[in-house]
């Protein structure tokens, strides 16, 4: 059984590590749908190599398109008055445009599912250790550039940094895993521990507590994992908002 678990469960630590920091400030930043946005439009961008390139360069096209929402959303942050709304027709456009072309593929509708939640159980090893390197080189740039950038340049190298993450993060787990893994124990985080230490260090131990039990449902019960950890994540933070402190929405 550890041998079965350990894959998954430590690609879900190596996610949750740097998507929980992500989570913190796009809540903050109050564009909660960023994460699917951004994940969205790197699925349409796996979709279209998949269908045009034989899924040949199928991540440098899904970046490269994450990159393009990135910009968009950047742009939006600073110009846009209604943002949340912007960032919702990108989400819809995105969901959309890989409906329409997995529709023309074969094999369509497994490879859709994919890209919403991915079976994690037997992802390989190699590349759990790949993107666990990429991420940390990623948390050192943005340490870097939060110091010394200012204005525009540090709100795109924000949402750049954010896209690399996403699109790696959605070729192993799929859009729906790395949204629940993004907001979930933040969100969580932040209702139940105000006032109580430091709240990402919190949303890494809620979200590792939280996978820990997820995958081992999945396991026990025979569930798709990826469904599971969305489940789970949406669960507990329902259940955060339900028992947590409530405040007063912020004055518009």
């Amino acid at each position: 059984m550890t041998d079965i678990l350990f894959p998954s469960l430590l690609l879900s630590l190596v996610l949750l590590g740097i998507h929980s920091y992500f989570g913190m400030e796009i809540i903050k930043r109050g564009i909660i749908f960023t994460d699917l946005a951004i994940g969205q439009m790197a699925a349409l961008g796996a979709a279209a190599a998949v269908l045009f390139l034989n899924g040949r360069y199928l991540y440098p096209v899904s970046l490269a398109f994450a990159l393009g929402a990135a910009f968009l959303s950047s742009l939006a942050a600073r110009r846009e008055k209604y943002l949340e709304a912007f960032i919702g027709l990108l989400y819809a456009f995105g969901v959309s445009g890989v409906f329409i072309l997995l529709s023309r593929s074969p094999h369509g509708m497994e490879e859709f599912q994919d890209l919403m939640a991915a079976d994690i159980l037997f992802t390989p090893l190699k590349k759990i250790l790949q993107v666990a390197i990429l991420y940390g080189f990623l948390g050192l740039f943005l340490f870097f550039i939060n110091k010394k950038t200012r204005g525009f340049i540090k709100e795109f190298l924000f949402f750049a940094t954010f896209a690399f993450v996403v699109t790696s993060s959605v070729q192993l787990a799929g859009v729906f895993v790395v949204f629940a893994l993004l907001i979930g124990p933040a969100f969580t985080a932040l209702k139940l521990g105000k006032g109580k230490g430091n709240p990402l260090l919190m949303a890494w131990v809620i979200g590792v507590v939280v996978n820990i039990i997820a995958i081992a449902a999945s396991y026990r019960f025979d569930l798709p994992t990826g469904y599971t950890i969305v489940l789970l994540h949406g669960l507990t933070g329902i259940l955060s908002s339900v028992i947590g402190k409530g405040a007063a929405p912020p004055a518009r």
